[in-house]
C-alpha cells in the first residue's frame, strides 16, 4: 500500500489512515488513489468486518489540495479530471464498502474531506474538531457529494444553513444537528472509533453488510419492492454460518458467536 494511505489490522477491524499531515491531509489525486486502493483491498479481504478512517497529524482533512489544483490549471494538464474522476468513484466506494464504517475526526474536517468522513456509517468526532463548508469560502460549490449526504444526516434546512453560509461548527453543534454521531475527549477518540468498529465488526458480517444496502437503497424502492429486496437478503442470510449460529444460541440460552460467514 501507499504511504500516503497507511493501512494497519486489529484483528477484523482495518485502520486506513490519511497521510499527509504537512499538508493537512489535503487529498491530491495521489492520495485518492491510494484511499481507493486500500478501500478496494478492505472490500475483497474476507477476514476485515470493518473499517476505520482516519487521519495523521492534527487534523482530519483539509478537503482538495487547492495548490496542486491551481498547478493543474496554470499547466493546462488533466489534474482537475482526474481529481474529480477519483474523488467521485472513492466517495461512491467508500458509501457502498459492505462493511461497517467508521471516520474519527480531529481537528478540521472541511470540503470534500468532511464529504469523505460523511460516506461512512458514523462519525466519532474530538472535542476540538471543527466543520465548516470549505467550498463556500471559495465562491464554489460542493462537488464531491455533501449535497447529497448533508440532508440525509442532518436534514434539508440545516444542511442548507451550512452550505449557503459556510459557518464554522464545533463539534458540539455537529452532533446536535446530525453531522457526527459521537463525540469524545481528544485523548479518546481513537480508542473511541476503534471500540465503536470493534463492536460492529463482531455482528454477523453477512446480514450486516446486506441490511446496509438495504438501508442506503430503500429510497429507490416503493414498500413493495423494498419487501421484496428483504425477503431476497434473507434467503442470504438464512444459509449463513452466523444465522445458524443465532439459533443454536438462542436455543442454548447463551449469546452467540458470529464469525462473518
Amino acid at each position: 500500500m501507499s504511504e500516503l494511505a497507511l493501512v494497519a489490522d486489529d484483528g477484523g477491524v482495518r485502520t486506513i489512515t490519511l497521510n499527509r499531515p504537512e499538508r493537512r491531509n489535503a487529498l491530491n489525486v495521489a492520495l485518492l488513489e491510494a484511499l481507493r486502493a486500500a478501500v478496494a483491498d478492505a472490500a475483497a479481504d474476507a477476514s476485515i468486518r470493518a473499517v476505520v478512517l482516519a487521519a495523521a497529524g492534527k487534523g482530519f482533512c483539509a478537503g482538495a489540495d487547492v495548490t496542486e489544483w491551481s498547478e493543474a490549471v496554470d499547466g493546462g494538464d488533466d489534474t482537475g479530471i482526474r481529481w474529480e474522476r477519483n474523488a467521485h468513484a472513492l466517495m461512491q466506494e467508500v458509501h457502498d464498502l459492505p462493511k461497517p464504517t467508521v471516520a474519527v475526526l480531529q481537528g478540521a474536517a472541511v470540503g470534500a474531506g468532511l464529504d469523505l468522513a460523511c460516506a461512512c456509517d458514523f462519525r466519532v468526532a474530538s472535542e476540538d474538531a471543527v466543520f465548516f463548508c470549505a467550498y463556500t469560502w471559495v465562491g464554489y460549490n460542493p462537488d464531491a457529494g455533501g449535497t447529497w449526504f448533508y440532508p440525509r444526516l442532518m436534514g434539508l434546512e440545516a444542511a442548507k444553513r451550512f452550505v449557503y453560509t459556510g459557518e464554522r461548527w464545533d463539534a458540539a453543534t455537529a452532533k446536535q444537528r446530525g453531522l457526527v454521531s459521537e463525540v469524545v475527549a481528544p485523548d479518546e477518540l481513537q480508542a473511541a472509533g476503534a471500540r465503536l468498529a470493534a463492536e460492529l465488526g463482531s455482528g454477523p458480517s453477512v446480514a450486516v453488510g446486506l441490511a446496509k444496502t438495504l438501508l442506503q437503497t430503500a429510497g429507490t424502492r416503493t414498500l413493495a419492492e423494498q419487501l421484496e429486496a428483504e425477503k431476497a437478503a434473507g434467503k442470504v442470510c438464512a444459509e449463513t454460518d452466523d444465522h445458524k449460529e443465532a439459533l443454536a444460541a438462542f436455543a442454548e440460552k447463551r449469546s452467540p458467536v458470529f464469525r462473518g460467514r
